[in-house]
């Protein structure tokens, strides 16, 4: 870590697709997520994706990025047509 890095704490999502893929996800950043074949892979790819993601959201939004908070998961069902 850099002199000038700083630590954010934001909470991440991560799933398990049907291939064995996982996928994070970081829900207080717009389209902020990435996958990978190992966890260890995907924590590289989180660190970068958050990076352009905050990036982004002060060059083209003027947002600091406030993180959400987790209260929890649930496994709903859903009628579907």
């Amino acid at each position: 870590m850099k002199k000038q890095d700083k630590l954010t704490t934001l909470p991440v999502l991560i799933e398990q697709d049907e291939n064995g893929l996982y996928i994070g996800s970081v829900p207080s950043l717009r389209s902020c997520y990435t996958q990978a074949d190992t966890l260890e892979e995907l924590y590289i790819n989180l660190n970068e994706v958050v990076n352009l993601c905050m990036e982004t959201e002060k060059k083209f939004f003027h947002r600091n990025v406030i993180a959400s908070k987790i209260i929890g998961f649930q496994n709903l069902q859903f009628k579907v047509s």
